[in-house]
C-alpha cells in the first residue's frame, strides 16, 4: 500500500514499488498535466515537487516515496503560485505548452526559497527542463517577474486588436495542467498500440507464427500487419511521390520501419519484450550517406528513381559563365550539413475510436485535413467517414505534417471496436520520424570591383532518406532562395533529393532553405572580404529593393530586407567595437561578429494554396469562429481570432473559437511554411468582412460604428441610428446559425516554368541576424553571447507571440549551427542527441521592421521559418571573425572548429 499527499489530497494505493510516479500520477490519479517526453530524465517535462524539491518522476520510483507530499501542476495554484502561472501568460513563456509543466514546477521550486532570484539563478535551477519552442528568454523573464505586482491588463478596444501584445486566447490551460495532448486522453477501456520496427537499415523479412506468438501472451488481443491493411498501403504528403507503406511487407528502408502492430491490454502490451516478435531478418546492402547512394553499385531504393535521385529542382537566368569569366572577385565553397533531428518535448501520440460510422481519430498534428485524406485512403473508406481531431500539439516544426500513427490507432479501433491508444517513445520517435535533409552544396559567387554581385551558382544535393516525404518540396524550394535575398544578375542553381538508407528526411522550419543560406552568406563574406567593403555593408549594397527582379523573373514589391539590414548598423558598429577591445586584452579567448540574410516565401511554392475561414451568429446572440489551422504554438488561435474581429468591428473577447477539427472547421491547410498569418489570415480578413456587410445590409445602418451582442440579439449602431437585430426570429442556416459566413483565400501566384521562371510565392518575409561570439582558440568550444534579431513582419499582428517565435527559431539556428547532429543507430535519446538549453541561448535583441505588404492582411507577412534560416550563417560568420576559421562541416562541433583554425592558420 503506498500513501502519499497529492495536491493536498490523502492517496492510498496498491501498485507496484518500482513503478514510474509519472505514470501513477498520470493513469491512476488523472493528473496529465504531468507529461512524459523521455523516460529518462533527460527533458524534465514530467517535474514535479515531492516534499518541495523538484524532481523527475520519470525517474523516481513510487515505492520510494512512501509518506511524501507531492504538488503537480494542477496543484499549483493551491499552493500559492498562481502569480507564477499568470507570469509565464503574460510574459508568453508557454508556446506549444509540452514544456510549461515541469518549467513551473521546477520555478515554483526556487520561488519557494528566493522570491525574486536571478538571471543565473534561474538558468541553474531551470537548467534540467528543455524547451524547443520559447528560446528560453519569456521563461526567464517571466520567473524574474512572478513575484512582482501584476499589471492591470485589459482587452483592447473593438478595432484595435490587431497590433496589440495580447496574451494566448488559448494559454490558460497550458499553465493550469488542463491542456490535452495527444497521451493525455486514457479512458478506462483502451486497448495500447505499439509497433515491431526493424532494427536494420535495409532488410528483408519473414513474418513467423503469430498466432502461436500471441496465444503465448495473454492480454494480447491483436497483431496486424501489411497484410490487414484494407486499403493502398502506400502514402506521402506530395500524391505523386508517394512511396511508403504503412506497414512494411517483406522490405524495410530504414531503421526503425514499421513492420507489425500489437494491440492488446495496456498493462500487457506496454511490458512485452519485443525482441521475442516473430521475425526473420535478412540483412540487405545499405547506405547512409550521398555518395554511396550515387555510386554506380549502390543499391537501388525504388523502381523508376534511377541512381537513387528522387527529383531534381533547378533554376537560372543570365549568362553564368561569362560573368564569372568577367567578375573582379570570386569565392568558391564546398559546405556539409547533417540530420537534425526536430527533438519536439513530445513524442507521437494519439487514440482512435468509433462514433457510430466514423472512425473518429485524436493525435498531434500539423495538418488535419491531410491526415484524413491519406489515412482514409490506407483504410479504404470514404474521408467523410474520417474525423480529425487534432489534439494539442507540443511541438512540431515540420516533422508532424507527416503521417505518424494515425493509420496504425484507426486499423486497431476498426478491427476491435474499442478505443485503441498509441504513444511513441522517444527512442521510437527519433527513429521513425522525419528529420531535417543533410547537404552537401557546391556554390561560387563573383562581384565587380565595386562590390556588387554579377553572378551565383549553386549545386546542392539532398539526402532524403528512405522515402520521399517532402523531399520534392526541398528540392524545388531551394534553387529559388538559394541566392538570398540579393540582387543576382546572373543565376543557376540545382537541387537534388537523393535517396540513402537514413531516416526519411521530411520539413523542417525551412524545407532546406537554412542549408542554402550558411553556403550563401559564407561566399558572401569571402567577397566583402575581397573587396574590403564592410561585411554588413555588403549585404545593404546588394539588398533587393522594390522593383527588382528576382532570379526567377518576379518583380518585388514591399521588400524590408535591407530596411532589417540598415537596423542593424548602431549594434554593429558598438559590437565591432567591443570586440576589438576584448580581443587586444586576451589571448585565447577570442570575439567575433557575424551578419546574415534570410527572406522566405510564404506557403506553397507555385501551387494552389487556399484557406477557409466560417464564422457564424447563433441565435443566442454568441459569436463564433471556426479556424482549422492548427495551433502548435505559434500562436494561430489569438492572431486568427484578432485579424478576424477587427475586420468585424468587435473586441477580440467576443469571438468564441472552435478550433481545427475535419467535422467543424473548413480546411485553413497545413501549418508550415511561414503560411497561416498570411493565408488564412487573409480567410479571416474577409469573413469578418463579409459577416459586417451582412449586418449593414440586413439592419440598413449605414457606416456601422459599432456592434455588441446581447442575449439573443446583435445591436449596430450605423449612421442611421442603433439598430436591434433579433436572432431569436430568424431562421437557421444550414449551420444551424442565425447569421454565417464563409470565406476563402488562395494567394495569386504562378508555376515556374522549365527555367524555373515565374511568381511562387505572393508574399516573403525578411530577417537578419547579427550574431556575437567567444570561441576558445585552445579548445574549440564557442558561446554565442548576444543576438539581434530584425525581422519585417509588414504589420505586427502581435508583438508577444512575435517575440517568443524569433527567439525559439533563434535558439534552433543555435542548434544547427554548434551542436545538433542526428547520427542514424546512435543519438536515438535527448542526452546523446543535444538541443540547446536555458544556458546555451544568448540574449536576443529583437527588432521588428513593419514595412506592410499589400497581399498580407493588415499588410502582414509570416514569420515562422524566417526566424530560423539567418542564425546558423550569421553564428558561422562570428567564429571566422574570431578565428580565422571557416567551417566546411556543421554543426561546428569544439573538433570540427580546431581543426578550421588550424587549416586557416596554414593558409597564412
Amino acid at each position: 500500500m503506498t500513501r502519499l499527499t497529492v495536491n493536498g489530497q490523502r492517496v492510498e494505493v496498491n501498485t507496484d514499488a518500482a513503478r514510474r510516479l509519472s505514470d501513477f500520477l498520470r493513469i491512476d490519479l488523472g493528473l496529465t498535466g504531468t507529461k512524459s517526453g523521455c523516460d529518462a530524465g533527460d527533458c524534465g517535462a514530467c517535474t514535479v515537487l515531492v516534499d518541495g524539491r523538484p524532481v523527475c518522476s520519470c525517474l523516481t520510483p513510487v515505492g520510494s516515496i512512501t509518506g511524501a507530499e507531492i504538488v503537480t501542476v494542477e496543484g499549483l495554484a493551491d499552493a500559492g503560485f498562481g502569480n507564477l502561472q499568470r507570469s509565464f501568460l503574460r510574459h508568453g513563456a508557454a508556446q506549444c505548452g509540452i514544456c510549461t509543466p515541469g518549467m513551473l514546477m521546477a520555478a515554483a521550486a526556487l520561488l519557494k526559497r528566493d522570491p525574486h532570484p536571478t538571471r543565473q539563478a534561474i538558468e541553474d535551477a531551470l537548467g534540467g527542463v528543455l524547451c524547443r519552442c520559447t528560446g528560453y528568454g519569456a521563461i526567464i523573464e517571466a520567473v524574474l517577474h512572478a513575484n512582482d505586482p501584476e499589471p492591470l491588463t485589459t482587452t483592447p478596444a473593438a478595432g484595435n486588436a490587431v497590433g496589440a501584445a495580447i496574451e494566448r486566447l488559448d494559454g490558460l490551460p497550458k499553465v493550469d495542467g488542463s491542456e490535452s495532448f495527444g497521451a493525455d486522453e486514457i479512458p478506462a477501456d483502451h486497448l495500447l498500440v505499439r509497433a515491431a520496427r526493424s532494427p536494420h537499415f535495409h532488410a528483408e523479412f519473414t513474418l513467423g507464427d503469430l498466432d502461436a506468438w500471441q496465444a503465448a501472451h495473454p492480454g494480447v488481443e491483436l497483431v496486424l500487419t501489411a497484410a490487414d491493411i484494407p486499403g493502398e498501403n502506400r502514402y506521402g504528403t506530395i500524391p505523386a511521390f508517394a512511396d511508403q507503406p504503412a506497414l512494411a511487407d517483406g522490405h524495410v528502408r530504414f531503421r526503425g520501419e514499421a513492420v507489425a502492430l500489437i494491440v492488446g491490454r495496456p498493462d500487457v502490451v506496454a511490458s512485452l519484450d519485443l525482441a521475442d516478435f516473430p521475425v526473420s531478418w535478412r540483412e540487405l546492402p545499405h547506405v547512409l550517406d550521398m555518395d554511396a547512394a550515387l555510386a554506380p553499385d549502390a543499391p537501388q531504393l525504388h523502381q523508376g528513381r534511377a541512381g537513387n535521385v528522387m527529383t531534381t529542382g533547378r533554376l537560372g537566368c543570365g549568362n553564368v559563365d561569362a560573368a564569372l569569366a568577367s567578375a573582379a572577385h570570386v569565392a568558391e565553397a564546398e559546405i556539409e550539413t547533417s540530420f537534425v533531428e526536430h527533438a519536439y518535448i513530445e513524442p507521437e501520440a494519439g487514440i482512435a475510436w468509433i462514433e457510430g460510422e466514423v472512425l473518429v481519430i485524436r493525435a498531434c498534428t500539423q495538418a488535419p485535413v491531410m491526415d484524413q485524406e491519406e489515412t482514409a485512403r490506407l483504410l479504404a473508406l470514404p474521408p467523410e467517414r474520417v474525423r480529425i481531431i487534432p489534439a494539442a500539439t507540443g511541438g512540431g516544426f515540420g516533422s508532424k505534417l507527416d503521417l505518424s500513427l494515425q493509420p496504425f490507432v484507426g486499423l486497431a479501433a476498426l478491427r476491435t471496436g474499442r478505443p485503441c491508444r498509441m504513444a511513441y517513445s522517444r527512442a521510437e520517435s527519433m527513429q521513425a520520424t522525419t528529420k531535417r535533409h543533410p547537404s552537401r552544396a557546391r556554390a561560387t559567387a563573383a562581384c565587380d570591383a565595386k562590390g556588387r554581385i554579377t553572378t551565383y551558382r549553386y549545386r546542392g544535393d539532398f539526402n532524403t532518406g528512405a522515402y520521399a516525404s517532402w523531399g520534392p518540396t526541398v528540392a524545388g524550394r531551394v534553387p529559388v532562395h538559394a541566392s538570398g535575398p540579393y540582387l543576382t544578375p546572373n543565376y543557376a542553381a540545382e537541387a537534388r533529393a537523393i535517396h540513402t538508407n537514413g531516416p526519411v528526411s521530411g520539413a523542417f522550419r525551412g524545407f532546406g532553405v537554412p542549408q542554402a543560406a550558411i553556403v550563401q552568406e559564407t561566399l558572401y563574406e569571402d567577397l566583402a572580404l575581397a573587396t574590403g567593403i564592410d561585411r554588413l555593408e555588403f549585404r545593404i549594397l546588394n539588398a533587393l529593393r522594390d522593383g527588382d527582379r528576382t532570379t526567377f523573373g518576379q518583380v518585388m514589391q514591399a521588400v524590408g530586407i535591407a530596411d532589417c539590414l540598415q537596423s542593424l548598423r548602431p549594434r554593429w558598429q558598438d559590437a565591432l567595437a567591443e570586440a576589438a577591445d576584448w580581443n587586444a586584452a586576451h589571448d585565447r579567448v577570442k570575439r567575433g561578429i557575424g551578419v546574415a540574410s534570410c527572406w522566405y516565401g510564404c506557403g506553397n511554392t507555385g501551387l494552389p494554396n487556399p484557406a477557409t475561414i466560417r464564422a457564424g451568429i447563433t441565435s443566442e446572440g454568441r459569436l463564433v469562429l471556426h479556424q482549422g489551422a492548427v495551433d502548435i504554438g505559434q500562436g494561430s488561435n489569438t492572431v486568427i481570432p484578432q485579424i478576424f474581429a477587427d475586420a468585424l468591428g468587435v473586441a477580440v473577447d467576443q469571438v468564441e473559437l472552435v478550433g481545427a477539427d475535419t467535422a467543424l472547421t473548413p480546411d485553413c491547410g497545413k501549418t508550415s511554411a511561414s503560411r497561416q498569418t498570411f493565408i488564412t489570415g487573409r480567410a479571416a480578413l474577409a469573413a469578418g468582412q463579409a459577416l459586417r456587410a451582412a449586418l449593414q445590409r440586413l439592419t440598413n445602418a449605414g457606416k456601422i460604428s459599432g456592434i455588441r451582442f446581447e442575449s439573443g440579439a446583435v445591436v449596430v449602431v450605423g449612421d442611421t441610428g442603433e439598430h436591434r437585430l433579433d436572432l431569436s426570429v430568424m431562421e437557421p442556416d444550414a449551420l444551424g446559425y442565425a447569421l454565417s459566413v464563409e470565406e476563402s483565400y488562395d494567394p495569386p501566384t504562378t508555376p515556374l516554368d522549365e527555367n524555373g521562371q515565374g511568381s511562387p510565392y505572393a508574399v516573403y518575409g525578411y530577417g537578419a541576424h547579427l550574431a556575437e561570439v567567444e570561441v576558445d582558440l585552445d579548445l574549440g568550444t564557442v558561446r554565442v553571447h548576444r543576438l539581434t534579431a530584425a525581422h519585417d513582419l509588414g504589420r505586427v499582428i502581435n508583438p508577444l507571440l512575435a517575440r517568443g517565435q524569433v527567439e525559439g527559431g533563434v535558439a534552433q539556428g543555435l542548434g544547427l549551427a554548434l551542436m545538433e547532429e542526428y547520427v542514424p543507430g546512435r543519438s536515438e535519446n535527448l542526452h546523446d542527441y543535444l538541443i540547446p538549453t536555458i544556458g546555451d541561448v544568448p540574449e536576443i535583441d529583437t527588432i521588428f521592421i513593419e514595412k506592410p505588404d499589400p497581399e498580407g492582411p493588415y499588410g502582414a507577412r509570416g514569420l515562422g521559418e524566417h526566424a530560423l534560416i539567418p542564425t546558423a550563417p550569421a553564428v558561422l560568420n562570428a567564429i571566422r571573425h574570431a578565428s580565422g576559421a571557416r567551417m566546411r562541416r556543421v554543426p561546428a562541433t569544439p573538433p570540427r572548429v580546431l581543426a578550421a583554425i588550424r587549416e586557416a592558420r596554414a593558409d597564412g
